[in-house]
């Protein structure tokens, strides 16, 4: 498998996935090997760049690149796949039965390996540019994005898609046959998010998480707090993660006048939000483009009554379960209604609670997600 991110370095939902889904494989008896970039988070501890993790071998890349252009994700990614690629010689004569890599940001060392080694590619499109877009294709990057993600479903044998939402997209926006693209939704690892230890109630406190960019919406959930300060009180909220949009999301949060009770945490290591998620009142996941929404699973796994965004593979975690709560994407006001029902009605609270652990145990196992995965892998090996 290739992931230009896997845990400790986090910043979206494929290293969470990626993680999810080699531990499974490796339970299940395949012997997997997981090819990503090295990172440092300061403050943390240094991270091997060869080493099993719970029966995966994580290989990881130096990312002390010649010096490129600020600001040019693709020359940088595609300068850090040629570290990707090189990893293939710590492994000797070994090779694997297929190539699995992880969206655009890892094709071309998908591409190579795959003829390197003479396997099938398998290639699972995450997101897609024109629809973090809206449907659009700015010029520039993204339209250059969206030709490397045309290239790699065209050079993968197979394609993955985590919800019927991203099939229809990816199937239309790269005019692939229906039989090449397969539907494996995410999913969660329950013993990883279950809260140990204090049995205090919730507090009224808002979490979100994850990139900080325009399109996860957590501009409308600052919006919903700001009138819900005097709906409820000693209400506070905490986002957390990195993106670009983390400075014009703290000018929202200053003009909205809740600097004091909106906390942009940054990054933060899963057990630190795992401790967050324990006093948490609810979760939010506001976004307004959402191929799935791993978050919305962690959530749920942390016991934490959980509310989204009515978008894409959000809507159809949710909807029709009864185990959270749904708001128009975009839409504070009724995201600001539906928080302060979840936080002032502990009956609705329980229900989400209990229903929630219920979806999670019954569609999501990582376990079954990684026997839906070796299928796709099968049928690119005939």
């Amino acid at each position: 498998m290739l992931s230009w991110e896997y845990p400790p370095f986090v910043v979206g939902g494929i290293a969470a996935h990626v993680n999810g889904l080699a531990r499974a494989m490796a339970r299940g008896g395949h012997e997997v090997v997981v090819f990503t970039l090295q990172r440092h988070e300061p403050g943390t501890a240094a991270v091997a760049d060869d080493e099993m993790v719970d029966g995966v071998r994580v290989v990881r890349a130096a990312t002390e690149l010649p010096w490129l252009p600020e600001g040019d994700l693709v020359a940088a990614m595609a300068s850090a796949n040629h570290q990707i690629v090189a990893l293939a010689a710590r492994l000797g004569t070994w090779r694997p039965d297929v190539v699995h890599a992880h969206d655009w940001l890892v094709a071309w060392a998908g591409d190579t390996l795959k003829t390197l080694w003479q396997v099938p590619l398998v290639a699972t499109v995450h997101a897609t540019e024109r629809g973090r877009h809206g449907g659009h294709l700015p010029p520039g990057m993204p339209a250059a994005i969206n030709s490397i993600e045309w290239w790699l479903t065209y050079q993968a044998r197979e394609v993955i898609a985590c919800s019927k939402f991203m099939v229809r997209e990816i199937t239309g926006a790269f005019e692939l046959p229906a039989t090449k693209v397969h539907l494996v939704p995410n999913g969660v690892d329950p013993a990883l998010w279950e809260l140990t230890g204090s049995t205090e109630p919730p507090e009224q406190l808002v979490v979100a998480w994850g990139r900080v960019q325009y399109e996860k919406g957590f501009q409308v959930l600052v919006r919903a707090i700001a009138e819900l300060r005097q709906r409820v009180p000693g209400i506070r909220c905490v986002i957390a993660g990195r993106g670009s949009y983390l400075p014009e999301l703290q000018t929202q949060i200053d003009v909205e006048g809740v600097t004091d009770i909106v906390d942009l945490a940054g990054f933060v290591p899963d057990s630190d939000l795992r401790s967050i998620l324990g006093r948490a009142g609810c979760v939010i996941i506001p976004s307004l483009y959402e191929p799935f929404g791993i978050v919305a699973l962690e959530g749920m796994a942390a016991g934490a009554p959980t509310i989204v965004a009515k978008t894409g593979g959000l809507a159809e975690i949710v909807e029709g379960t009864d185990a959270g709560l749904l708001f128009e994407p975009g839409d504070h006001h009724d995201l600001a209604d539906k928080i302060h029902q979840v936080l002032t009605d502990e009956v609705t609270a329980a229900a989400m609670r209990t229903n929630a652990a219920a979806l999670i145990h019954d569609r999501y196992s990582w376990d079954a997600i990684a026997t839906s995965t070796v299928a796709v892998f099968e049928t690119a090996c005939r």
